[in-house]
């Protein structure tokens, strides 16, 4: 049975009820705690997490036009674009489905704050029928014109991104097994990409093989364009271009993929294109951020803060320090997600503590290149945190020419 075959049949043995309902349950915990009286979510990625109900989800990246009241008891109503309402049909998640109102002065014109007013008081009302004199509503976002009139209405608007990146950061079994089948997507497209990998293919070329993987399993999109080639691996951050790959260049990318469920796979590698032997320079790259990758793994354990964390990780030499990748290692879910754990010399200006929890999902992280140098190198893995260590999601082989 090929890879594929395999990740199909797997599809059928997750069971998306259990999931849906245990992310719903999650949410509403979290709101519990914070003592809030619900919740509007606008992010697709967080209104997918907390339904599991989608709709034009890049679309909807930008336009306010799908939204989601959760009350901390009682039942869900999601708004979502006209003549969509199909599409929550049997999702347990969702009690009843209205028209949305959309936000946006594309949509609205001259309309904008008439329809912000309508809104506001739809909003207002569902906090008072649901949450009765609890007047702390968390949104994720919402358009400033919503929010202005939401404060008319006398809610007390804070901050959604708090509960959900919290409820977010625990995955139950289910989630478990669905990222594992997003990975192993991921790594089908990585293997044809590599079979893939000859001097005179173009980065965009190239990059375009784990896209059409992804999309025949199911998957939604790949959220970066991080793939680049010989000088451009230096500095990261360069996005996929036209750029002919050469013999003798290091590509490096970052999966940074929506797969099937919607979950992300973030995984790292950078290989070596043609038959001949690298450079000791490349090499030196290549083992230092093995190296990275690998030391903060076998240091990764549960019950650690995140400042322990940071301290005891693998120090970075000074060389390679000024490109520093921004986190040692990050959580991962539907997305990118809470924590990001930073460097121990950032932690004061930009870093936040917490404790690493069983069934957290993080991705540890590498980038390895001097200011100024010809070529750098990007690793990365995806683990699981379990009781007493970690489970690595993926089994792509490193490459062996640049380990010897």
């Amino acid at each position: 049975m090929s890879k594929l075959s395999s990740i199909r049949h797997d599809k059928t043995q997750i069971d998306l009820v259990r999931m849906r309902q245990y992310r719903l349950g999650r949410v509403r915990e979290q709101l519990k705690k914070l003592g809030y009286g619900g919740i509007v979510i606008f992010d697709p990625v967080n209104l997918r997490y907390a339904t599991g109900s989608r709709n034009m989800q890049v679309f909807m990246l930008r336009n306010p036009a799908r939204y989601v009241f959760i009350p901390t008891e009682g039942p869900v109503t999601l708004f979502d674009f006209p003549n969509c309402e199909h599409l929550s049909e049997g999702i347990e998640t969702i009690d009843e489905v209205r028209e949305a109102i959309t936000l946006s002065y594309v949509a609205s014109g001259n309309h904008l704050y008439d329809n912000a007013k309508q809104w506001a008081k739809e909003m207002a009302d569902l906090m008072k029928q649901h949450a009765g004199d609890n007047k702390k509503l968390a949104i994720d976002y919402v358009p400033s014109v919503g929010a202005i009139e939401l404060a008319k209405e006398g809610i007390d608007v804070v901050d959604g991104q708090e509960p959900i990146e919290h409820a977010r950061s625990i995955k139950s079994k289910q989630e478990i097994e669905a990222m594992k089948i997003s990975v192993r997507t991921a790594e089908e497209g990585m293997i044809r990409m590599q079979q893939a990998l000859e001097p005179g293919i173009t980065e965009n070329e190239l990059w375009s093989y784990l896209h059409q993987t992804n999309i025949a399993q199911g998957g939604d999109y790949v959220e970066t364009r991080l793939l680049n080639s010989g000088n451009r691996t230096n500095p990261w951050f360069q996005e996929c271009s036209d750029k002919v790959i050469n013999d003798g260049e290091l590509v490096a990318f970052d999966t940074d993929m929506n797969g099937p469920f919607g979950y992300f796979t973030d995984i790292s590698r950078t290989f070596y294109c043609g038959d001949g032997e690298p450079t000791d320079e490349q090499k030196r790259l290549y083992q230092t951020a093995y190296e990275q990758i690998q030391s903060n793994i076998e240091l990764l354990k549960p019950g650690m803060s995140f400042r322990e964390y940071a301290e005891k990780s693998w120090q970075i030499p000074d060389e390679f320090f000024p490109n520093r990748y921004f986190t040692v290692a990050h959580g991962t879910g539907l997305s990118g997600e809470y924590p990001y754990i930073v460097y121990a010399q950032d932690f004061e200006e930009k870093g936040y503590d917490g404790i690493i929890q069983p069934n957290m999902v993080l991705s540890v992280e590498s980038y390895i290149g001097s200011p100024g140098g010809k070529e750098g190198v990007k690793l990365e893995e995806q683990l699981l945190v379990t009781e007493d260590g970690v489970e690595n999601f993926s089994d792509f082989p490193f490459e062996p020419k640049l380990l010897k």
